[in-house]
């Protein structure tokens, strides 16, 4: 029977600089070979998974935007748009608390940079998206949204949480760094739907990741694997933990499981 294993993209397959571990490339490709899937599982939406070297790897598909949109062999096969008047309501709301906000969605990221100061990840964006980048202003008519990531202050973030979860799950990253994602979507949501499209068991599925947005995944996997740099809450929640990404945590883990 085939297997699927998903990969998540930050601090699992590639590191603050881009690195990829020439390890993972090889075990991905090895599996594939033995007649498995493999699929990026992230965060990111999907105007933001791009970089040559990611890219070129192979996927067989890919689950965006915290399960907001999934692709397989280049098939747009789920998409969740966020309705514009959420998203108007949403952009006002973070605004008046003044929590620094990127919209996040198929084509596009939107952020005012002023927001962020010399913040490290803005500086990264705006080099790897270029003119995909755009300031949110005051226009909304041509705003293409599915999730939401903010910082904010602490004093505000329980505020915040009460004000928006009954229209978003929220992932709490830290004391000031949440995601905003539309109920009833996940990573975990993205995986059971390509289950269901590929006619994959559960049980036939592997995840593997390091941060919070993760642990949804690890809720419906039949495998769960923590990289040994992930969160120690990630390494509690997962049924094995491998190496880290730079001691070539992907290809161990593929092997430990048999995958090629």
């Amino acid at each position: 029977m085939k297997k699927a294993v998903f990969f998540d993209i930050d601090g699992t397959l590639l590191d603050e600089n881009n690195f990829i571990p020439k390890s993972a490339t090889e075990g991905i490709h090895r599996l594939q070979a033995n007649g498995n899937y493999a699929f990026l599982c992230t965060g990111r939406s999907r105007a933001f998974v791009r970089g040559k070297e990611l890219l070129d790897i192979g996927f067989d598909g890919i689950v965006s935007g915290c399960g907001t949109m999934i692709e397989f062999h280049d098939e747009v096969i789920y998409y969740r748009k966020l309705e514009e008047v959420l998203v108007q309501k949403t952009i006002a709301y973070l605004k008046r608390h003044q929590a620094a906000t990127i919209m996040e969605g198929r084509f596009h990221l939107y952020l005012d940079e002023d927001d962020f100061g010399d913040d490290r990840y803005v500086v990264r964006l705006r080099e790897e998206m270029g003119e995909d980048l755009l300031p949110i202003g005051t226009e909304s008519s041509g705003w293409e949204v599915s999730k939401f990531s903010c910082v904010t202050k602490d004093s505000d973030l329980l505020l915040l949480k009460q004000d928006l979860e009954k229209d978003y799950e929220l992932l709490l990253h830290s004391s000031e760094v949440m995601e905003l994602v539309p109920k009833g979507c996940s990573k975990g949501t993205g995986i059971l739907k390509v289950c269901e499209k590929l006619g994959i068991d559960r049980a036939d599925t592997y995840a593997f990741g390091d941060s919070v947005n993760d642990l949804p995944m690890f809720e419906v996997a039949g495998h769960s694997i923590a990289m040994g740099n992930g969160t120690e809450l990630v390494k509690q929640k997962a049924s094995y933990v491998t190496d880290s990404l730079h001691n070539d945590g992907i290809y161990h883990a593929l092997e430990h499981f048999g995958l090629f």
